[in-house]
């Protein structure tokens, strides 16, 4: 099984919108940190563009994509462009996923078997994308101190999974920045404790009512010149999203 990205943590991490009473930042415990890191980023709801690069050492790609999320349960990705993707569709709702591939106008339900392996040939899974596994309820956090990375002054904790957790990390380490709690730089380490991925955010830009990371780079730790990056182009946060958007009805109809 491959192991996964945390990606929702920086894919869509896009809202403060449940975050009611601001709680001081001297009295932050590790898990009011990455719980209010992602609510920031999450949120009730969010719809935008991005785009993705995958880079190898002989070839580069690009996909860009419109997406819409509402909490953690429903989750819609639309490709518009390379044009032989262009159309398909990638949905979750609850604990399923599915893919619509127009080409050969098929419906795929993805099986759970499947959420680990590789995004579009991208370092993100489809778990990844879908925002499936959560920082805040399948790890427990530690906080580890302050590290100031690339100019930001930031917390460094520890998360590692709890037993029942359908998780593949054996360790994150996340350092998240002590002004906007933003996931700055995170590094995902294997069940024996050996360096799979680190990632990290750049180019603070406001988006709608909030300032974030807008562009993250995935580098794989054993895979010389291979990386994936996500840029963010543009993203609204908090409107409303009925539930009956994410369909497989509308899979095959959106644009």
């Amino acid at each position: 099984m491959r192991p996964k990205i945390m990606i929702t943590r920086f894919l869509f991490l896009l809202l403060y919108g449940s975050i009611c009473v601001p709680v001081p930042a001297q009295n932050l415990t590790a898990s009011e940190i990455i719980k209010k890191a992602d609510e920031k980023a999450r949120g009730l709801s969010a719809r935008g563009t991005m785009t993705l690069s995958v880079i190898r050492p002989d070839w580069t790609k690009s996909i860009t994509f419109k997406t819409w999320s509402k909490g953690t349960e429903f989750s819609l990705i639309y490709i518009t462009a390379p044009a032989r993707e262009k159309g398909q569709v990638f949905l979750k709702r609850h604990k399923d996923m599915w893919n619509w591939v127009p080409t050969i106008e098929r419906m795929i339900k993805i099986p759970p078997s499947m959420m680990m392996q590789s995004w579009m040939g991208s370092d993100f899974t489809n778990d990844d994308l879908v925002k499936e596994s959560s920082l805040v309820v399948d790890y427990t956090h530690k906080l580890l101190g302050r590290e100031t990375v690339r100019g930001m002054e930031c917390y460094k904790l520890e998360l590692t999974p709890l037993p029942d957790a359908a998780v593949t990390w054996g360790k994150i380490i996340t350092w998240i920045t002590v002004k906007g709690l933003d996931q700055w730089k995170a590094e995902y380490f294997d069940e024996d404790m050996a360096l799979i991925n680190s990632m990290n955010a750049s180019q603070i830009k406001r988006m709608g009512d909030r300032e974030l990371p807008t562009l993250l780079e995935i580098v794989p730790a054993n895979k010389k010149g291979n990386k994936t990056v996500l840029e963010i182009n543009q993203m609204v946060f908090n409107q409303p999203i009925a539930e009956s958007f994410f369909s497989q009805q509308n899979m095959k109809t959106i644009k």
